[in-house]
Formats: C-alpha cells, sequence, structure tokens
C-alpha cells in the first residue's frame, strides 16, 4: 500500500529462505505469534505495536501479501517465554529449549548482531522480548512492496 495510509510493513526475519517459510506459516494460519527482542525497538525508536493495528505482511521480495492485526502485545524476559509461545510461532517447535535454542541462534546470528550495532549482543533470561499475536485480516496482491521498516522476527530452523 502506498500513499498517507499506507500500512507500515510487518516483516519477519530477514529476506530469504526463512522469512518465506514464516509468510508460508503465517498465511496458513500456523504462525499467529512472532517475538522480537524490546531493544530493537529502543534502537529504531520505535512505539511497541498496539492491540487493534494492521500491517502488511511483506514477503522476501518486498511485495505486501496480506494484512494482519494485532491481537496482543506484550514484554516478559526470555526466561518467562512459555509453551503457548512456542507453539503459537507456528514453527514446529514442540518445547520451550528447543524454540529458544532456534531463537537464540537467530539472534546471535551476524545479521541480527549488525543489525543492532553489537557484534558480540548476547541474550539471557533478562533480555527483554516482545511478544505480539496477530491473525489475518486480508490476502492482498503485489502493492509494490513497502516503505520504511519494521522490527525483525527473530526465529530459527
Amino acid at each position: 500500500m502506498t500513499g498517507p495510509h499506507a500500512l507500515k510493513p510487518f516483516l519477519l526475519a530477514f529476506p530469504g529462505p526463512l522469512r518465506d517459510r514464516l509468510v508460508a506459516a503465517v498465511l496458513s494460519g500456523e504462525k499467529v505469534a512472532t517475538t522480537g527482542l524490546l531493544v530493537e525497538y529502543e534502537i529504531e525508536d520505535e512505539d511497541l505495536p498496539e492491540v487493534g493495528e494492521r500491517s502488511a505482511l511483506i514477503d522476501s521480495d518486498g511485495r505486501e501479501v496480506a494484512v494482519v492485526e494485532v491481537t496482543a502485545v506484550r514484554v516478559l524476559p526470555l526466561g518467562e517465554a512459555d509453551l503457548a509461545l512456542a507453539l503459537d510461532e507456528g514453527e514446529g517447535y514442540l518445547s520451550v529449549p528447543q524454540w529458544r535454542a532456534a531463537h537464540e541462534r537467530f539472534w546471535h546470528g551476524e545479521e541480527m548482531r549488525e543489525a543492532l550495532g553489537d557484534p558480540a549482543f548476547t541474550v539471557d533470561d533478562r533480555t527483554m522480548l516482545v511478544v505480539e499475536r496477530f491473525r489475518v485480516v486480508a490476502r492482498t496482491g503485489d502493492a509494490g512492496g513497502a516503505a520504511g521498516a519494521r522490527r525483525r522476527e527473530p526465529s530459527g530452523v
């Protein structure tokens, strides 16, 4: 969507195979939650999402493929992530340790450390997370991509 009423982009991971898998999971209804780092919002000077907020789900090619609506937002320490979150992320995680290991691989990866401006960035139980729950409200075609950026969704294989 372009123009003064354009939706903010909803970006999952970085462009590539992981983003493609995550977008497919959203479109299939398997993925109804995503987890980001609070520090990303702070670095980007971005407000946290609000319930009812709508965003354009963007694929790896920069195309708008759906409109998603935030249904819940929660800030919590990594040590409080639970099985419901792991399951709602729709990536096949069957346990919190499995979910956490995949997310730590992503958060400790070169792309994320570069995005955060900290080549030694690591997480621990006290690292604050932003958990968004959402639903797809419309599927869309290519709207010519989206300008701007919205946090990256931490996820793993």
